[in-house]
């Protein structure tokens, strides 16, 4: 008999995640305040579809080009102090934004470059926000955390959209800029009452550059990850037409103002917030895959509707199932990465996961705007259904991969090596041999069976890596692999390792003939 599934609000009964949580729904609320103000002074002081459409790629591709700095620095700094100098940072250029809007000197230039600034900050603070959650719940819990991350985030498009398009129609835009950066504010006060506990490390922070050619490597190497991030990208690109163009369709097409705009912003926010509820059930019921293939059709049928449909009443239906299948889509990728990660890597893999969410829609927002510009609404809409069908296609030759037997936990287990004189941080590289005493017939399995050691190693530390067999010793093989420096291969032996990882060599020493020997030579 299997345990059921945590509930979406498990996580909400531990204070400091409640605390932050309905801080980060302050923000949330605040930036879709934001970016519907923006968007919104630029349909009435520009005339191109394109320049609207890039409000969006201004506060998404800071994502793009910060994600692996950022993720750099959540992992080898303080990620509190970290989350409080960039919120603090974002509200001294919300204080600018705002008064320079109320002055009514906001051309769209300065409007977008300050946008930008947003997105800055916005891409420091996600790495760091996601990895604390597994400090501020259970493991167990983390998917349910995931699911109340995406119920923040579309809580957040039914309220900030409908509220600042009042505020836009009563007081104008500067009024909606104040009120995110009293958000920022609130963001900065939750962060500064929460006091982590210590995790008992004394390992000495990783080396900014190292810190950034590690999480490159592991993603590189991690064929979960790669797959993971494949299977956003896929949703995503097309699905941006949604955010990018939806302005265009309430002004141009159901001749609405702000205060129309937000209703169809909320409308995809209750429906995401009703996708974010019934979640845990459907995943009880449905594979991953069978939850990406349904939410992918239902987001392009939704897509064809807002290509044609000319009806307000019409296209506010057909938005509710949009919001549920983005959450669908997004929670469960979301969730996976959050679950695969160890916790050495974590804010460096999501940080590339945000680059993925981020550059997707930017490029997609890109796409379908100039699009639009040239082709027309109802070609741009149609043109990224098709492509989300395509995607969907591709679930049959890249689905996401079956990760439920995996121990993600970190484990310990090398022997530590005997040295007569232990190494600079900075001395390397190092060169670790390993040999492996093996009878020719279980060879081709052995080898077969180090395939998934290698990546281990590469994930982990290393730069190089080779298999040879000994022509001097019949029976013996030897396992090759370069690791930049000592301090990397001493994190290798203090927790970098998973226990899949432990499980991949176990499997592959057991069909050798006794232990491995190891040997550590140094760069002279």
């Amino acid at each position: 008999m299997t345990n059921p599934a945590p509930s979406a609000w498990a996580p909400l009964r531990v204070a400091a995640f409640r605390s932050l949580w309905l801080a980060l729904l302050a923000s949330n609320i605040g930036t879709w305040m934001q970016t519907v103000g923006a968007q919104w002074l630029l349909v009435e002081n520009s005339g191109t579809d394109t320049l609207v459409a890039v409000v969006q790629t201004a506060s998404t591709l800071p994502i793009v080009l910060l994600a692996l700095p950022s993720g750099a620095l959540a992992d080898t700094l303080d990620r509190r102090r970290l989350l409080i100098a960039v919120q603090t940072f974002l509200v001294a250029v919300g204080v600018l934004l705002t008064v320079l809007t109320l002055a009514g000197r906001m051309p769209p230039a300065l409007l977008l470059t300050l946008t930008f600034a947003l997105g800055a900050g916005q891409a420091l603070t996600a790495p760091a926000w996601q990895a604390i959650i597994p400090e501020l719940v259970p493991r167990p819990q983390l998917a349910s955390a995931s699911a109340l991350g995406a119920i923040s985030m579309n809580l957040a498009r039914a309220v900030g959209p409908a509220v600042a398009g009042v505020l836009i129609a009563r007081t104008g835009a500067g009024v909606v800029f104040a009120l995110n950066t009293v958000s920022f504010a609130y963001f900065v006060l939750a962060v500064w009452r929460w006091h982590p506990p210590d995790n008992g490390l004394t390992d000495a922070p990783e080396r900014f550059s190292a810190a950034m050619r590690a999480g490159g490597r592991y993603v590189r190497h991690s064929p979960v990850v790669r797959r993971i991030l494949l299977r956003a990208a896929v949703f995503l690109v097309p699905g941006s037409a949604l955010w990018a163009l939806l302005p265009l369709v309430a002004s141009r097409r159901l001749g609405l103002g702000s205060g129309g705009y937000g209703v169809l912003l909320g409308a995809v926010g209750v429906g995401a917030i009703a996708g974010a509820v019934l979640l845990p059930r459907l995943r009880a019921r449905w594979s991953v895959n069978r939850l990406l293939l349904v939410a992918g059709m239902v987001f392009a049928a939704v897509l064809v509707v807002l290509g044609l449909a000319r009806s307000e009443a019409a296209i506010v239906v057909a938005l509710l199932p949009a919001g549920l299948a983005w959450v669908m889509v997004l929670s469960n990728v979301n969730a996976a990465m959050q679950l695969f990660l160890p916790n050495w890597v974590r804010a460096r893999g999501l940080a590339v996961y945000q680059m993925i969410f981020a550059g997707g829609q930017a490029a997609g927002a890109l796409l379908w705007g100039a699009l639009s510009d040239v082709a027309g609404l109802a070609t741009a809409h149609l043109a990224a259904a098709a492509l989300m069908a395509a995607g969907v296609v591709t679930l049959r030759w890249w689905p996401m991969r079956d990760t439920a037997g995996l121990n993600r936990d970190p484990a310990v287990y090398w022997p530590e090596p005997h040295l007569e004189s232990e190494p600079g941080s900075r001395d390397g590289p190092v060169l670790v041999t390993i040999s492996y005493p093996v009878r020719p017939e279980r060879e081709e399995a052995f080898v077969k069976a180090m395939d998934a050691v290698r990546l281990g190693r590469l994930r982990t530390g290393a730069v190089q890596w080779g298999l040879f067999r000994d022509i001097e010793e019949p029976g013996r093989l030897v396992e090759a692999y370069l690791v930049p420096s000592w301090d990397e291969h001493r994190r290798q032996h203090s927790g970098r390792l998973t226990g899949s990882d432990q499980a991949a060599e176990e499997r592959a020493q057991a069909l050798a003939d006794g232990p491995p020997r190891a040997t550590h030579l140094l760069a002279t």
